[in-house]
């Protein structure tokens, strides 16, 4: 059986931020690592499946200007990585590689109603085609850095 493909050239990541305290703003990172089983090292302790969360740029941008909040900070949803270059829309079960690491995608990451409060109307703007973003697990954990690759580490399902 030959080994998966890996298309990191699809994207790239864009930023890094660690969970603290909850209600507290994200931090920003240039560098963090990835921990395979775990999450992010530093950040607020992960659950189950939901380990690391992945936000893409043009999924934001478009949840931002619909909802007329065309300068909305991605930092704002709270996810972990912010990637350009991906799609998340039914994703569930295939591996993201980010650099040198892995992330199983298990479900979309859907916004609560805290959404409104940091931004209003994203909520609403956030809910179609994924674009809250994916949660995961880290299956090959190492070091992550601003600028690494982003891709799908195997072939998506045939198309129609």
């Amino acid at each position: 059986m030959a080994e998966p493909t890996t298309n990191q050239h699809a994207g790239s990541l864009l930023a890094i931020w660690a969970k603290g305290v909850r209600g507290q703003p994200m931090t920003s990172r240039s560098d963090g690592e990835l921990i395979a089983g775990k999450g992010l090292r530093d950040s607020a302790p992960a659950r189950g499946k939901r380990q690391v969360t992945v936000l893409s740029r043009e999924a934001w941008e478009r949840a931002a200007d619909e909802a007329g909040q065309p300068d909305a900070d991605p930092a704002l949803r709270r996810a972990n990585l912010l990637v350009t270059g991906v799609d998340f829309r039914e994703t569930i079960g295939r591996t993201l590689a980010v650099g040198e690491t892995r992330i199983l995608i298990h479900g979309e990451t859907k916004p609560c109603e805290r959404m409104d409060g940091a931004a209003l109307r994203m909520r609403d703007s956030l809910a179609p085609d994924w674009r809250g973003g994916a949660f995961g697990e880290v299956v090959s954990g190492g070091r992550i850095r601003i600028g690494d690759p982003v891709g799908w580490a195997e072939p998506g399902p045939p198309g129609p």
